[in-house]
């Protein structure tokens, strides 16, 4: 029944017509909510309604293209535990987000109740932390629900409000179009984040303690250390002499070890222990990938994580600084090869594993407008073997260091002669990511193509970059990352972090907007099927379908790419492709 007319928050009535393509949906006590039509400009355009439940609101308008509503994770489980599935929305929270980037106020609260605040100008309230973020708990344990609004503060009303004001600043954006294709993409980020949080990747519990078994020995009484530990500790005491008891899963005692030993190190870390010769080096090398296992992968994250043949990790659209998705706990953006053994499809099914083929070398190609670079990317051949040919000698690691390099900032030793080389054949191409260090250096804001924007000095940018340059991105293995460059502390080491932060967040950021965009392609494609996005990483997508549907679901991914490729970067000869297997185990993809 009508409980309330439609209104624009300042007590007058709208009068334009709705537009039938876009609804509101905000809380009205217990499961029940208020909807109302929604004209161009954001505003009620209809008197509003009060609905049993979500799950009824949107069953009984089929018809609605968009829904917009606080935060999609408020909303969106219920849906899906009544079987009801959206085919867009429009998330305030995460806009809100994106938004105050791209007006230089990164970090700044972004829920309603804070959004709605600012329009006021009463004070802003935090927003809650996420105390579950990146743990080993599950997050159900820790939900503190949202920022609620002030008293007497209509949620339809307030909802209307900030929407309409988002509406307002997307339009005063340095370019409205894109900006409202990066929010849009964003958003339907959140529904592919709460669906695969819901569908879990498959996984076998036999399998995964087999693994552990095998690797690890077995556990001893008292919560011991397992045994494979347990040797390799002893193993590692008696490389260092005699009567020598060293606790390897200490970094402290490690390092008192090998001073000992007449060794000086700044840290256990795998690259420095590389560079020592000390019979204790090669077992400890054993020891940390297995503790690392044991710690991050083992029986209790086994018990945390996976339950009914799933495992269910919480997944945080644009977590990371540049764009990149995080999770809350269970490591999902992190599992190991060898653990990758565990994740089977159920019978009859199977995994369509996609990975991009050089997707960031690709993406500087797309926003730098590189006529050579472009052309480079054109086809489906490996980039990295094109390039070779036209800048090193057929040296394919050669250009690989190069692209990365120039992306990463390695501009020192042989990283400054790799730059050079690439600097001669793709000048716009090293001038764009030039450009994007030295306005980071100079502590000025910068934006991906579509308009994600770095967080500004002092939010999140020199942290980010240590993050992004970590061992789990595509620099991993090549040698461009390693020890942090500058001197800790400075004022000149600080602004060349936050400067080698913005020269990746211009190519890292664009290749978080497609990818956005291409789940979103993606997942449009896939809602004929049985099929199910079941993981995302980066450049990486897993599909658990019926066998059957393989081919449409290998189809579907190559468009999705294409699709996303155009839609973020414009017509450009840049192809942007998958390498795609489908296998009953992941660990066979590769």
């Amino acid at each position: 029944m009508d409980d309330r007319t439609g209104g624009t928050g300042d007590g007058h009535r709208t009068r334009e017509a709705p537009d039938r393509g876009r609804w509101a949906l905000a809380p009205a006590g217990g499961t029940r909510v208020r909807v109302c039509p929604l004209d161009a400009r954001g505003r009620a355009a209809g008197a509003a309604r009060t609905e049993e439940s979500a799950a009824a609101a949107v069953r009984a308008r089929p018809e609605v293209a968009r829904w917009v509503w606080r935060a999609t994770p408020q909303v969106q489980s219920e849906l899906l535990a009544a079987g009801v599935r959206v085919a867009r929305c429009y998330d305030v929270e995460t806009a809100e987000a994106l938004l105050l980037g791209h007006e230089g106020r990164a970090g700044h609260p972004r829920s309603l109740p804070a959004a709605w605040a600012r329009l006021h100008g009463r004070p802003v309230p935090p927003d809650r932390p996420p105390e579950h973020l990146e743990s080993d708990v599950p997050p159900s344990l820790f939900e503190t629900g949202p920022v609620p609004l002030p008293d007497g503060v209509d949620p339809l009303e307030a909802l209307l409000e900030v929407y309409a004001a988002q509406l307002d600043r997307t339009a005063r954006a340095q370019h409205p179009d894109r900006m409202r294709l990066l929010l849009a993409g964003e958003s339907a980020g959140t529904l592919v984040a709460g669906e695969m949080t819901r569908a879990g990747l498959p996984w076998s519990a036999e399998i995964h303690r087999e693994l552990l078994a095998e690797l690890l020995g077995e556990r001893y009484a008292g919560n011991g250390l397992p045994r494979r530990l347990v040797e390799l500790e002893e193993e590692i005491s008696q490389a260092f002499g005699p009567g020598e008891r060293v606790r390897p899963d200490l970094a402290a005692e490690v390092l008192q070890a090998f001073a000992r030993a007449g060794i000086r190190l700044g840290s256990t870390r795998a690259w420095e222990l590389r560079k020592v010769d000390h019979p204790a080096v090669e077992p400890l090398l054993r020891y940390k990938k297995l503790y690392r296992l044991y710690t991050a992968h083992g029986w209790s994250w086994l018990r945390s994580w996976v339950r009914d043949g799933r495992f269910h990790a919480a997944y945080v659209p644009g977590g990371a600084a540049s764009g990149r998705w995080t999770t809350n706990g269970g490591g999902a953006l992190q599992i190991p090869k060898v653990v990758r053994r565990a994740v089977v499809a159920d019978p009859g099914h199977l995994l369509v594993v996609a990975d991009a083929d050089q997707l960031e070398p690709r993406v500087l190609a797309a926003v730098s407008r590189d006529p050579g670079l472009m052309t480079a990317a054109s086809s489906g051949q490996d980039l990295y073997t094109v390039l070779s040919q036209r800048a090193f000698a057929g040296d394919r690691d050669r250009a690989k260091l190069a692209v990365l390099g120039a992306v990463y900032g390695q501009t020192s030793g042989d990283g400054l002669r790799h730059l050079a080389a690439l600097r001669k054949r793709f000048p716009a191409a090293v001038s764009y990511v030039d450009e994007a260090a030295r306005a980071g250096e100079e502590g000025r804001l910068v934006r991906t193509h579509l308009g994600r924007t770095s967080p500004p000095v002092g939010r999140g940018g020199e942290e980010g970059a240590e993050e992004e340059a970590g061992g789990t991105g595509p620099e991993a293995g090549t040698g461009v990352s390693g020890p942090p460059e500058g001197a800790p502390g400075s004022a000149a080491g600080a602004a060349r972090a936050r400067g080698r932060f913005t020269r990746n967040f211009v190519v890292q950021g664009s290749a978080a907007d497609w990818a956005v965009l291409m789940l979103a392609a993606l997942r449009r494609r896939l809602l004929p099927l049985a099929a199910e996005l079941v993981f995302f990483q980066h450049d990486e997508v897993i599909v658990h379908c019926p066998a059957e549907e393989a081919p449409r679901v290998r189809e579907a991914i190559a468009e999705a790419a294409e699709e996303a490729g155009v839609a973020a970067f414009g017509p450009t000869p840049v192809r942007f492709g998958f390498t795609t297997a489908a296998v009953e185990c992941y660990a066979d993809a590769k």
